[in-house]
């Protein structure tokens, strides 16, 4: 069979393969720009924050022969480790404070054990001392922590490159020195209270959205076209205020000297002593934060109603159903895509939030995120926050995957 050739001599096959491939290079060129802006903003940060959570380089960087000998002493032997490691741990000592960074292992093991900073502080002011065998003797000598068991296993648990101990501590548990993996007391426990605080205040959150979004997006959808965007644009003025200043304007209204309590002594309801405590604590965030994400129940939606033929309800009332049975079996089972999809927005959002929950939640309103951030800024354990990170971004999507199992992510749209 003859080939067929293109007008320049070159076989239709190979033309249309060449075409292809340009075709798809450009497609990949238009793509590329947010291709890139999504490695670099999205999947390097989560990368990074994965890898600190497992993180534990400090301590084989900075003690170097130190993590290398103590890997043939055996921590639960009962007995100090052999004078080969102790003198290797004071030459890494005093390198240590010669660069200045001894007090960075004494930071990164004191959140396993307190006290531990405070000795590596004093030892290392006082290492010079030490100049020759027994060096055992002569570090005990200096600080008698050096001569606990304790001690040692920690080090020998923590000289490793990597740890799952931020993964432990995020959780409640702990693996202890000796080997014993153990979950910490009821009243230690602050992060699985935390999670399942912020679990709950969340899905409150978004059911108390939905119910009030749902009467004013279908009203909304119903009238006409010109009243209807007038009042979209209160929807969405709020977005046109600042959330600090929203969040601060709930606090004047809330706090037990506030309007909301003033209106209510002034019109004899509530006594003077009486005055509810709306402010710093759960109800409080869970009010501010339904406020400030209501937007996100409206849209969405307003979004499917609007497109929901309003003869849907009519032929099924023309037909001798009920008004209310027509709407509950006709037009509410169409609005289930915007339900949907704005119950997992406001649901997601609300679970990360922080600045709402930081200025009106107090001690029973904060969420995880309030942690997160206690642990980068104020204890400065990255590690940690790091952990509790990927934590709280496993339950977003292990919600998203049960979202799409039962619902199916495919039925959510926006119109």
């Amino acid at each position: 069979m003859e080939q067929l050739l293109t007008a320049d001599g070159i076989p239709l096959k190979v033309s249309l393969k060449k075409a292809y491939r340009r075709e798809k290079l450009s497609a990949f060129l238009l793509v590329a720009p947010l291709l890139l802006f999504i490695v670099v903003t999205f999947l390097i940060p989560i990368v990074d924050m994965l890898m600190l959570s497992v993180d534990n380089s400090i301590v084989p960087e900075i003690l170097p022969r130190t993590t290398k000998n103590i890997q043939t002493w055996d921590p639960h032997s009962g007995e100090l480790p052999g004078e080969e490691i102790f003198e290797a741990f004071v030459k890494d000592l005093k390198e240590a404070k010669k660069n200045r960074t001894h007090t960075r292992v004494g930071q990164r093991l004191n959140y396993e054990s307190s006290g531990l900073s405070s000795l590596f502080r004093s030892s290392g002011r006082k290492i010079k001392r030490i100049r020759r065998a027994p060096f055992k003797a002569a570090l005990i000598k200096i600080d008698k922590r050096w001569g606990e068991l304790k001690t040692w296993q920690i080090l020998h648990q923590f000289s490793t490159s990597y740890t799952p101990a931020y993964y432990f501590a995020a959780t409640d548990t702990k693996l202890k020195s000796s080997g014993e993996f153990v979950i910490l007391p009821d009243e230690e426990r602050i992060y699985s209270k935390l999670f399942l605080r912020t679990m709950l205040m969340s899905a409150l959150i978004t059911g108390l959205t939905l119910l009030i979004g749902f009467p004013v997006a279908y009203l909304l959808a119903i009238l006409p076209t010109k009243i209807g965007n007038l009042l979209i644009i209160l929807v969405l003025l709020p977005f046109w205020t600042s959330l600090l200043v929203r969040t601060c304007s709930w606090i004047a209204l809330l706090q037990q000297h506030g309007v909301i309590n003033d209106t209510l002594v002034s019109l004899g309801l509530l006594g003077e002593d009486e005055r509810i405590a709306m402010i710093h604590n759960a109800t409080g965030t869970v009010i501010a934060m339904t406020h400030i994400l209501l937007p996100f129940m409206i849209l969405p939606l307003y979004s499917v109603m609007k497109t929901i033929p309003k003869s849907f309800v009519r032929a099924a009332v023309s037909l001798g159903a009920h008004p209310w049975e027509a709407f509950w079996k006709v037009y509410f089972p169409n609005t289930v895509a915007g339900i949907g999809a704005g119950s997992i927005l406001v649901f997601i959002l609300s679970i990360g939030y922080y600045i709402t929950p930081e200025l009106v939640g107090g001690n029973t309103g904060t969420f995880i995120s309030n942690r997160i951030a206690y642990s980068i800024s104020i204890s400065l354990n990255w590690g940690l926050a790091a952990a509790l990170g990927v934590i709280l971004l496993g339950i977003v999507i292990a919600f998203y995957i049960l979202y799409d199992r039962i619902v199916g992510i495919d039925k959510m749209r926006l119109g």
